[in-house]
């Protein structure tokens, strides 16, 4: 008996430095060490104040697969669960406004339905916003250079000015507009207006940005992501009613920074091991009376 209790014994001993093992070869990560190695990858410092930071979960729950995107929509949020992951890393705000302030939402039934959800499938959701355009290259404009295929067309490390073979507005918002399948491009100035210069500015880096690259000499073509229709609109169109060689094309936000993200979850993969990291794509978050689904 003494000799099947000792056996015993060993095989349970055994059994626990199987399963410990089995832990280390799986590469078992908590949320905020997956967040770590990321803050290890980059080569910028992280800064204190900053919008990149845990908006729901607990981050030091073990990590089952890491979802990337551009928001953390409810489209977003089922599809991670649907596929076993419950750290979502995103590049944008998840309720409604820059910080992530709820203060104003506490009895907005949106927001609640949306955090009921999150909490039922005990989802982490982490914005990844700053220091992913901070870190040298931006990861958002490498991932949209990318896309676009204008790596050959880039004159220097910025990725913000390019320059193309003579053509016109309108033929290159059409070839732009079968990258981006899922934008609603806006275009404003003369379609027939021939140039070679193009500045990118994706996101909404904001109209004196914008208007800061079309002032200088250089630029002819803005290809940007959204703006205030009364300002970097307005500016562009009295510079072509002025005769000035000077046109834009607004992507929308989404598509103008997307692939930035599909690339993040390329990026993660070089250091997150034996944990699966997918990206979802959003896509557009409305549609146009030209595209209505007929009944």
């Amino acid at each position: 008996m003494k000799l099947i209790g000792a056996c015993l014994i060993l095989l349970i001993f055994a059994s626990s430095r199987q399963l410990r093992a089995s832990s280390v070869v799986t590469g078992t990560l908590t949320a905020r060490q997956i967040v770590a190695q990321m803050q290890q990858n980059l080569n910028c410092t992280w800064s204190q104040e900053t919008v990149d930071t845990f908006k729901s979960g607990n981050p030091d729950d073990m990590v089952t697969g890491v979802a990337v995107s551009m928001f953390a929509n409810m489209e977003t949020l089922r599809q991670a669960v649907a596929q076993n992951c419950n750290l979502i890393i995103v590049h944008e705000p998840t309720f409604y406004n820059h910080l992530d302030n709820t203060d104003k939402l506490e009895d907005n039934p949106v927001y609640l339905k949306k955090l009921e959800y999150i909490k039922k499938h005990n989802l982490i959701i982490f914005r990844f916003h700053d220091h992913w355009h901070k870190t040298v290259p931006d990861g958002i404009y490498v991932g949209m250079v990318d896309k676009l295929g204008w790596k050959a067309n880039q004159l220097d490390k910025s990725m913000l000015f390019f320059k193309f073979d003579e053509q016109t507005v309108g033929g290159f918002a059409q070839k732009l507009q079968a990258k981006l399948k899922g934008s609603q491009l806006r275009i404003v100035g003369d379609p027939l207006m021939r140039f070679t210069n193009v500045a990118l500015a994706v996101g909404a880096p904001g109209s004196e940005s914008h208007i800061n690259l079309l002032t200088g000499e250089f630029t002819e073509l803005l290809v940007a992501g959204e703006a205030q229709e009364w300002e970097t609109y307005q500016y562009v169109l009295d510079a072509s009613m002025l005769g000035m060689k000077k046109a834009a094309i607004f992507t929308g936000h989404i598509p103008s920074e997307e692939a930035g993200m599909e690339y993040c979850a390329t990026w993660m993969k070089t250091f997150v091991k034996d944990i699966p990291v997918i990206y979802l794509e959003n896509g557009s978050a409305y549609w146009s009376v030209q595209n209505t689904p007929k009944p």
